[in-house]
């Protein structure tokens, strides 16, 4: 596990990482043989893995709109991957130039990468932090040197607590970041589900698992869990596309196996 902090470790090319498969799914270039390979294996399992990545990252643009649009000027982003733009600061500095935004991730190669995520509007600020999820705390103690937390903070976990295994307790892990944040504050989930082919995700879990990666797909009640004691915005828990489409960008098409809402604490 990676510390929060300023610096990270080592690349390992010698097994798959998430944020590499994922940047694979968006056809990116900063992924390596091996991460190439395993998302491979999860595109034959599930040929809809690409379109599935695309949807979620289409999602993260409408939601960051919807809170840039509700005011909201501090955002948290913890499992920002390997930048694709428009990244979240350019989406919300869009809308509210002033807006203050910190990315969080463990993957050095996305350290490697975190100056694409430090080109802020004048009027605003980013920042990035080389940190785990599973230890919120440091990664609280770190973003508190750009937000101020006694200002609303929409924090977001898209695409990411599918790869936080129960054992690691996401449960846990949600109710520590949200603690720190004050009323008025939201939080964005995504989330894969097994919910329509079980057989099918269980052997998707199963290629991350042997690369190293915790992965769980979680039922709609496990993942609506997430949001217990918030306010869900409208329209609540729904599959991807069914969320806010009016917003745009998001295409037709196929409905992707991926739970997503945004809750405000109250």
């Amino acid at each position: 596990m990676t510390d929060a902090g300023t610096s990270g470790g080592q690349i390992d090319t010698g097994k798959p990482h998430s944020a590499r498969m994922y940047d694979y799914y968006l056809g990116g270039k900063d992924n390596y043989p091996v991460d190439a390979e395993a998302a491979e294996q999860v595109i034959s399992l599930f040929p809809a893995a690409r379109e599935m990545a695309r949807t979620n990252r289409l999602f993260m643009h409408r939601a960051s709109r919807l809170l840039a649009g509700r005011g909201i000027r501090q955002f948290l982003d913890i499992g920002t991957g390997i930048p694709t733009e428009p990244n979240l600061h350019q989406i919300v500095q869009g809308i509210v130039p002033q807006a203050r935004v910190v990315y969080a991730d463990n993957d050095p190669i996305v350290l490697r990468h975190a100056q694409a995520l430090l080109h802020s509007a004048p009027e605003g600020k980013t920042a990035y932090v080389h940190g785990d999820v599973r230890e919120p705390g440091k990664i609280i103690a770190a973003a508190r040197e750009t937000l101020d937390f006694t200002q609303p903070v929409a924090l977001s976990l898209v695409a990411l607590l599918h790869l936080v295994g129960d054992e690691d307790e996401p449960g846990r892990i949600v109710r520590e970041l949200l603690e720190a944040l004050p009323s008025g504050s939201y939080l964005t989930l995504s989330h894969a589900t097994g919910d329509f082919d079980p057989e099918t995700w269980e052997r998707v879990v199963e290629v991350y698992r042997k690369g190293g990666t915790a992965a769980q797909v979680r039922t709609r009640d496990e993942f609506s869990a997430f949001f217990r004691g918030l306010e869900l915005v409208e329209p609540g828990v729904v599959l991807a596309a069914r969320w806010h489409p009016e917003l745009g960008e998001q295409r037709g098409g196929e409905e992707m196996p991926l739970y997503v809402a945004v809750g405000r604490k109250p």
